[in-house]
């Protein structure tokens, strides 16, 4: 059914000549490009839901990061083609470079309209328990000083409460004592404070410290994790005190503080009131996180620099302070206590940037959006890089950043300006290399060169980045200039890409996904929980440097610790925790056997090498001479070449008990190809089109002069399910041939038709007197219409290559176009026009222009082929194959690589399929029109992108019901956007298409790294009124096991395979578009081609009882009902499957019924 057609209201652009400053982070990119104009905006109805995870500054409270949703209440993306309306501006509203579009800026209000916090019932529950929370805080009674194994004991005995202690826990004969005294004040902090907590959540989270007083604390405190055991002392006190006034009201548990070990805070949650109702299976409408911290004054700030060395060697006098640079520096766990020093002094200054700039808060939610989307977030396992980052960096560059000490950021701008200058700071300055200094401070310990990004706040004498890895930081900044790149995109409406889209599953992000375990990586060295990081630093170096360029992108993502009952140990530091690493490859070099390495006279570098490598590294003469130290590698061990390294290294750095439990995932989709994935298996077919262009140049004797040879057909253009070469009934490429102009042809169709023939003759008899290695025949179409094409020419190699050369002659498209402006046309004479007129320009003209622009597109992008290879299978899986050309199916494919967004473009064939088919089930093919750049140079510009978008709004007015033009694909090199679609497919189908799409989308986000990828290829033959089993040896999967089979008389076989009258044989499709052809008025077929050896069908609804008549188009039998006066017609079913029965012969196995 088609959607219900959305009323629609026109915004008007008013110009302005008021404009931002050019060079500002904030004006940068091709919103000037865009013209003025109007653009249609869907006022009504939309979708209803953003939902998230539930998240403490832009992670969820069990680490995983919130989402939003791709329906939003009042909301309606636009597709992802529309041609982006120009910039106005009223009041400064619609200043260039303030928001990318009018349309635009719409949608941003819109949503940020959904997401702002509003105060409702989850609200004002959570806040009366806060102010419960802080009643019984502020009367809790002190506790004197004790030693460490008394405080712990005691506490259990009498409240059963476990102490978290960090790891390393206390020493039992440690002198320092812990306490409880009344805290020196307790705020709400964080984005329920700021306003900026978002209400499309499905879990209100708030944050609440609880400042520690400073007389608790010694002067060296700081040292030896003795702040981190106090603090846990006094947050299980908190707990004890909590537990006993509200027990019965709130559940308590532990949870390591965006995944930072030193740091566990109290999660406090509702209990439920139904009976038999699990807390910990359902997410609670809201959370609050109990945090202790301290005063910004407790400790001196110049004692934890990140050059300074915290954690001193228990064996010396730990009062004594040795020289900096007598031990290795601690930055991880000086900026963890150091955080903790400045939650108060943050929320101050996040308040005061929302007083000086009006879009500040806007551009927080913005930011976290933007963020959750792409799996960003505050804790360690998300990135380090969350909400509190966001809004931090967004604060402090409002204030300073730029050279002079000026701000980076102006209080003027809008909340748009603000997220996409952040973006561009993030994506053009590599941080890890020159570190941002705000509000000057001591700059000069910032140091740069150890990988890892650092945002330095002056004032504070602070890290803001300091959870950050090398990873995560690249991780930041490659998605900061992807979506740059995006917004920057004239053709593309990136705001659902931006903002709604979820786009952090692994299956769409990364090309490959390694699993092990978290313990089998750690060499136990330490025994600091959050010296893990060193561990995965190592990691994350051996892989970058075994893999080196095969690999573009390696994200390392550990698991994170889920919370514990209060009344047990840290569950986390026992539990086996996974580990998964992220590569995108290159897929120019993924697949390189031989690594060059230093030269034999480099000694040190030569050693190096040989260290790392091992037994693998060896020294080996090229034929340019060099001798250079070399790895290779083997492609006959039935593990890819990457896979090999990668295991290699992990056995080689970390012992054989890391290869036990490490799994590697990616590619294994492509293994439903047949010959594989790769581009280079249509290598010999190129080859013989290469050889078969310069045979027919080459020929004398020819009436004209060959002006074009173009390659017209999948196989050359690396498009085909099957690999030409390696089938068993080839299948002949199609050629166009054009011979130069000539006053001698004729200016009558049938007689141009008639000189075709003869000229193939001609060529047919040239070829087989002039080459010895291949043979020619000459074949017959469109006997029924004399003003078609009426022959073709095989050619066919020796090798197995195999052409079909139709002519082409460009008087045709003239003299047709002639005939239909003669009124005197009788009908049934126009529509064989119309019919030859656009069989001219597809296979002319559309055909041609196609495969050179695809071809070259797979050239580019080495993916694509095996891309499009695999989703021509997937339709042909589901029996799509018949209703759905396989130009558009390329047209689908190529989007995903020319307009990849939210992504890069795919570097492996894996990642490409499964892109595809999730914007597959998305596309509402009713309403936004396919439109594809195969240049993927620019070549379509904004105005032809209009144009199509035009010519695609005027079929829809046209023909509303689609009876014609379902889909609507474009491209650079047929605008028409009808070539392949007119009269091809039928609502069902596309309804189809899109319920088979959102549940393989659903499968993959589903089950993810342990997704069988067959099952995205089988559906039911249940749903269809009856199938037609075929002779299964007609199949291509088929054919393979019928040729192990040893026939009685091996010469009978070699005879069907060499015999010529074979090729382009295909009794599967004859037999489909026969049935088509007699019964396609009363059944709907469906047909997967040789990949799913069935014909579907569902009766056409129109075949339902109807008054008697007589030439209907389909076989009935007259019944009478009691209560109708005439005598009915009723559709024999029986008679028409008996006759499919017998036009089928031998390839009919049997007929199941499925409903009658």
């Amino acid at each position: 059914m088609a959607a219900p057609a959305a009323k629609r209201r026109k915004v008007d652009h008013v110009s302005s000549d008021e404009e931002e400053d050019v060079a500002s982070y904030a004006s940068f990119g091709s919103e000037d490009e865009h013209g003025e104009g109007h653009e249609d905006l869907e006022a009504n109805g939309v979708n209803k839901n953003i939902s998230e995870g539930y998240g403490t500054e832009g992670s969820s409270g069990n680490g995983k990061p919130s989402v939003v949703s791709n329906k939003l209440k009042g909301l309606q993306a636009r597709p992802s083609n529309r041609v982006a309306s120009g910039p106005g501006s009223q009041n400064g509203a619609y200043a260039k470079g303030t928001f990318k579009s009018s349309l635009f800026k719409l949608q941003v209000d819109e949503l940020l309209d959904q997401i702002q916090p509003k105060q409702g019932k989850r609200e004002k529950e959570a806040e009366a328990a806060l102010h419960k929370i802080k009643q019984t805080i502020d009367q809790m009674p002190g506790k004197e000083p004790l030693p460490v194994q008394d405080v712990e004991t005691g506490l259990f005995e009498s409240s059963k409460v476990v102490v978290p202690f960090p790891s390393p826990r206390p020493r039992p004969a440690a002198n320092h004592k812990l306490a409880y005294a009344k805290p020196a004040s307790t705020n709400v902090v964080g984005s329920h404070a700021l306003k900026t907590a978002s209400r499309s959540m499905k879990s209100l989270e708030i944050d609440m410290v609880v400042v520690m007083p400073s007389s608790m604390f010694q002067e060296k405190d700081y040292l030896n994790h003795r702040y981190f055991y106090k603090r846990a002392y006094y947050l299980a006190c908190l707990a004890a005190g909590l537990k006993s006034a509200h027990n019965d009201d709130f559940q308590l548990r532990y949870e390591n503080f965006q995944d930072d070990p030193l740091k566990p805070v109290i999660v406090i949650t509702p209990k439920s009131k139904l009976k038999g109702h699990s807390d910990a299976a359902s997410k609670p409408k809201w959370r609050i996180n109990l945090i202790p911290c301290i005063s910004e004054d407790t400790f001196n700030s110049e004692k934890m620099l990140p050059n300074k060395n915290c954690v001193r060697d228990q064996s010396t006098d730990a009062e004594q302070v040795p020289p900096a640079d007598s031990a290795a520096s601690t930055p991880f766990y000086n900026s963890s206590l150091r955080a903790d020093m400045l939650m108060t002094s943050y929320l101050k200054t996040l308040h005061g940037a929302a007083k000086t700039c009006d879009s500040y808060r806007d551009a927080c939610l913005l930011g976290r959006t933007w963020l959750q989307q792409r799996g960003l977030g505050s804790s360690i396992h998300a990135g380090g890089f969350g909400a509190f980052e966001w809004s931090a960096l967004v604060a402090l560059l409002l204030q300073g950043g730029g050279p002079g000490g000026r701000s980076i950021l102006s209080d003027r701008y809008s909340s748009y300006q603000l997220l996409k200058a952040t973006l561009q700071l993030l994506a053009t300055r590599d941080l890890t290399k020159q570190p941002l200094v705000i509000n000057s401070g001591d700059g000069a310990s910032i140091e740069a060169g150890n990988g890892s990004p650092k945002v330095w706040d002056g004032v504070r004498s602070h890290n803001l980045l300091y959870k950050m890895t090398p990873w995560s930081y690249k991780k930041l900044r490659n998605e900061a200039r992807t979506t740059l790149k995006m917004l920057n995109d004239s053709n593309f409406d990136g705001f659902e890409a931006a903002f709604i889209l979820r786009v952090d599953n692994d299956l769409y992000k990364y090309d490959h996904v390694i699993e092990l375990s978290d313990s089998a990586v750690d060499d136990g060295s330490s025994r600091q929980d959050y010296m893990a990081l060193e561990s995965h630093a190592k990691l994350y170096d051996v892989l970058q440097r075994g893999l080196g360029d095969r690999v573009e992108h390696l994200d390392i993502i550990p698991q994170w610790t889920e919370s514990w009952d209060i009344d047990t140990a840290n569950r986390g530091a026992t539990t086996a925790r996974k580990l998964r690493i992220g590569l995108v490859v290159d897929p120019d070099t993924v697949n390189r056997t031989v690594d060059h390495g230093p030269s034999a006279e480099q000694k040190e570098q030569a050693a190096a090498f040989r260290k790392f490598w091992g037994d693998k590294a060896e020294l080996r003469r090229f034929k340019d001479g060099s001798i250079l130290e070399t790895v290779v590698w083997q492609t006959s061990t039935g593990q890819t070449v990457f896979e090999q390294i990668v295991r290699y290294l992990l056995q080689r750095r970390f012992g054989d008990q890391i290869i036990e439990t490490a799994t590697v995932s990616g590619g294994e989709v492509t293994k439903n190809l047949p010959h594989g994935s790769a581009s280079t298996l249509f290598a010999p077919t190129m080859e013989g089109f290469k050889q078969f262009e310069t045979d027919i140049r080459g020929l004398e004797g020819l009436p004209l002069s060959i002006r074009q040879i173009s390659a017209a057909d999948p196989q050359l253009r690396h498009a085909s399910i099957e690999v030409p070469t390696r089938a068993l009934r080839p299948k002949p490429a199609n050629i166009v041939l054009q011979f130069e102009g000539s006053a001698r042809w004729p200016d009558d169709l049938v007689a141009i038709q008639r000189t075709k023939i003869a000229f193939l003759l001609k060529l047919s008899q040239l070829i087989l007197d002039a080459l010895g290695s291949c043979t020619a025949r000459i074949g017959l179409e469109n006997d029924g219409c004399q003003i078609l094409n009426q022959a073709f020419l095989d050619v066919i190699y020796d090798s197995g290559a195999a052409f079909r050369v139709r002519i082409h002659h460009d008087r045709e498209q003239t003299l047709l176009e002639r005939m239909l402006k003669d009124k005197a046309l009788e009908p049934s004479v126009k529509d064989t026009v119309v019919l030859g007129l656009a069989m001219y320009k597809r296979d002319y003209i559309k055909a041609p222009a196609h495969t050179q622009a695809f071809a070259g597109l797979c050239s580019r992008h080495p993916a694509l082929s095996g891309t499009v290879r695999l989703l021509k299978l997937w339709f042909a899986s589901h029996l799509l194959s018949n209703h759905i050309a396989e130009e558009v199916v390329e047209l689908i494919a190529a989007r995903t690589f020319v307009q990849p967004w939210p992504w890069q473009a795919p570097s492996s064939v894996q990642t490409g399929f499964y892109r595809t088919l999730n914007w597959l089930a998305r596309w509402d093919w009713r309403n936004d029109p396919l439109i594809v750049d195969l240049s993927a140079g620019g070549d379509l510009k904004p105005a032809e992108m209009q144009s199509i978008a035009t010519t695609f709004e005027a079929w829809r007015k046209l023909d509303p019901v689609m009876n014609r033009v379902v889909f609507f694909a474009a491209s650079n090199v047929d605008p028409d956007g009808t070539t392949w679609t007119d009269g091809r497919s039928t609502k069902v189908v596309a309804g189809r298409m899109s319920a088979l799409a959102k549940a393989a989308r659903a499968e993959i986000e589903e089950k993810q790294l342990l997704l069988e990828p067959a099952s995205l290829f089988s559906s039911p033959l249940s749903d269809f009124d009856f199938v037609v089993h075929l002779d299964p040896e007609l199949g291509g999967k088929k054919r393979k096991a019928a040729k192990k089979e040893v026939p009685a008389f091996k010469n009978l076989e070699i005879d069907m395979v060499d015999d010529e009258s074979n090729v382009g044989f295909d009794p599967l499709l004859d037999f489909t578009t026969e049935l088509e052809q007699l019964y396609g008025s009363a059944v709907l077929f469906f047909s997967g081609g040789h990949e799913r050896t069935v014909i579907a069908g569902l009766w056409n609804p129109q075949t339902a009882l109807r008054p008697w008549t007589l030439n209907l188009s389909y076989s009935t039998t007259p019944v009478k009902l009691a209560d109708k006066e005439k005598m009915q017609a009723k559709v024999n079913r029986d008679a028409i499957l008996a006759e499919i029965a017998r036009l089928g012969g031998e390839i009919v196995r049997r007929i199941e019924v499925n409903r009658h």
